[in-house]
C-alpha cells in the first residue's frame, strides 16, 4: 500500500451506510440541510467547510470542500485564507490550554 488514503474512495462514501441504512440517511438527510442556504449562503458554508476539514485534518474532506469551493466561484486565495484562520484558532486553543499546565504546576509544587 502506498497511501493509506484512497481520492478514490471519497466516491465510495455512501458504502458507509451499507450496514445500517436508515442511520446513515439520518446523517445525509442531517449533512445535506446543514449545507443549505439559510443565514449563510451555500458559498460561506463550504468555505467553513474547508477550514474546518484542514483543522480537524481529513483528506477526503479537504478534497470534497476544495472542490465544493471552486464550484462555488472560489479561488485558492480564498481556500488559503480560510484555512489560515482556521489554523490560527485552532493554534489559539491549543495555546490557551497552557494554563491548564500551569495551574497543574501551581497545584502540584511542593
Amino acid at each position: 500500500m502506498t497511501e493509506y488514503y484512497n481520492a478514490e474512495d471519497l466516491e465510495k462514501f455512501g458504502d458507509v451506510g451499507k450496514h445500517n441504512p436508515m442511520l446513515f440517511q439520518k446523517f445525509i438527510d442531517w449533512y445535506t440541510s446543514s449545507l443549505e442556504p439559510g443565514k449563510l449562503s451555500k458559498r460561506e458554508k463550504v468555505l467553513i467547510g474547508v477550514g474546518v476539514a484542514h483543522v480537524i485534518q481529513c483528506p477526503y474532506c479537504i478534497d470534497a470542500y476544495t472542490k465544493s469551493c471552486l464550484e462555488e466561484g472560489m479561488s485558492l486565495e480564498h481556500i488559503t485564507e480560510a484555512v489560515h484562520v482556521a489554523s490560527a484558532i485552532r493554534g489559539g486553543a491549543s495555546l490557551i490550554h497552557t494554563l491548564q499546565a500551569h495551574n497543574a504546576v501551581d497545584r502540584n509544587s511542593l
